[in-house]
């Protein structure tokens, strides 16, 4: 589901859409007062995603490898409903609870963002809903 949320009127005739929200049922609802992403001009801006399932709405995968995945599927479903996909990822922010997970997030990552966007990954102290990883991304439509 693709919303309109802020136009610019040039005139009469003239509107030009300054940002537009990105829904989707297949990746989890917002937690709080966000949008899943937004787009704007040729760019995508995920909220992070968490290891949510959307089926059940709650945190089913345990360590860091299977939440890795279900973050990357969670984000690819919100790619999908803008029409992208992961190799039109130009930048990604990783959050992991404990830095001693890197190389298994690092391998599983690895599966989904091919194309090798830019990205930050840094440790942080607490995350929602006790996760290990949270990850949001931009992305570029062509």
């Amino acid at each position: 589901m693709k919303v309109t949320v802020f136009r610019l009127f040039m005139g009469k005739k003239d509107v030009i859409d300054l940002a537009e929200v990105i829904f989707t049922k297949n990746a989890p609802a917002a937690i709080g007062p966000y949008s899943q992403a937004i787009r704007t001009g040729n760019l995508l801006f995920t909220s992070g995603q968490i290891p949510i399932d959307p089926a059940t709405g709650n945190i089913e995968a345990k360590g860091i490898e299977e939440q890795t995945h279900q973050i990357c599927k969670n984000l690819g479903e919100v790619l999908k409903e803008a029409g992208l996909g992961y190799e039109n990822v130009i930048k990604t922010t990783c959050f992991l609870y404990n830095m001693d997970d890197f190389a298994a997030f690092n391998k599983v990552y690895g599966e989904y963002f091919t194309s090798k966007p830019a990205r930050s990954c840094v440790e942080v102290s607490k995350l929602p809903r006790g996760v290990l990883a949270e990850v949001e991304l931009i992305a570029a439509f062509e």
